[in-house]
């Protein structure tokens, strides 16, 4: 596995991405921090029940940008424990993509890939995703993943705090995660708009990246009064003359 120039475990959260954006920005971000000429970035739909097209998208992508992609799909899974391991550990890039964050939590911790990516990225393995995939990581995120919008408290807990997708664009997602925050349900964290990228290095935020001007980075916490304090962050913008080097 070729190992990250900085040091340091890395995970980033994604507004977007292959499956939403014209303009492949955030996927040639994400490559962008990944070592080596040819990086192995392995896909995981399991939020979406392994979607054949989801997985036709990531494929088309991702191959055609250079790097090594792979699938690992575990609603049929063909790999044995060991081999899990060794396949998991392999990769440069793990990037998780979008769907109902509780059902790819469950799926994942009877599979023991919970486990696993925790060591990938103790290893230097860059974690990642969109939507769902953005929110695993963290200690709790907001989702629907039981129909209403609603607070989840069991994430992976690799990421500080809580996180929460599509800030800017469904309905009600930012009411409901500043009132989940400021009841103390969810603990502080990031409000994430679609069309930035967030790099955390261990647990730090090391760069705020977007593909939109207007697309903003929160940081969301409880005030001394019962409610919040929402501070947007400054983001790169990026651009389409953006290289896999990162440059």
């Amino acid at each position: 596995m070729s190992q990250n120039s900085g040091g340091g475990s890395r995970l980033a959260l994604l507004g977007g991405g292959f499956s939403t954006d014209d303009d492949g920005l955030l996927d040639d971000w994400v490559l962008g921090q990944a070592a080596g000429g040819r990086p192995k970035v392995c896909f995981v739909p399991t939020a979406s029940g392994d979607a054949p097209g989801y997985v036709e998208q990531f494929l088309a992508a991702y191959r055609s940008r250079g790097c090594e992609a792979s699938v690992l799909s575990l609603f049929r899974r063909e790999l044995d424990d060991d081999g899990l391991r060794s396949f998991l550990l392999s990769q440069d890039v793990v990037y998780v993509g979008g769907g109902n964050t509780a059902n790819l939590l469950a799926v994942w911790r009877v599979h023991g890939v919970d486990r696993l990516l925790r060591e990938a990225y103790d290893r230097g393995t860059l974690l990642c995703g969109v939507s769902a995939g953005a929110n695993c990581w963290a200690e709790g995120s907001h989702t629907d993943s039981f129909g209403p919008l609603t607070r989840l408290a069991d994430g992976l807990g690799l990421l500080p705090g809580s996180v929460c997708p599509h800030y800017d664009s469904e309905p009600g997602r930012r009411a409901s995660y500043r009132a989940a925050v400021a009841a103390g349900a969810l603990p502080g964290g990031w409000a994430v708009e679609d069309g930035v990228g967030a790099l955390f290095t261990d647990g730090l935020l090391t760069d705020a990246v977007s593909r939109a001007p207007q697309a903003r980075l929160y940081r969301v916490e409880p005030d001394e009064d019962g409610g919040v304090r929402e501070r947007a962050l400054p983001c790169r913008p990026l651009s389409s003359g953006l290289t896999r080097s990162g440059t």
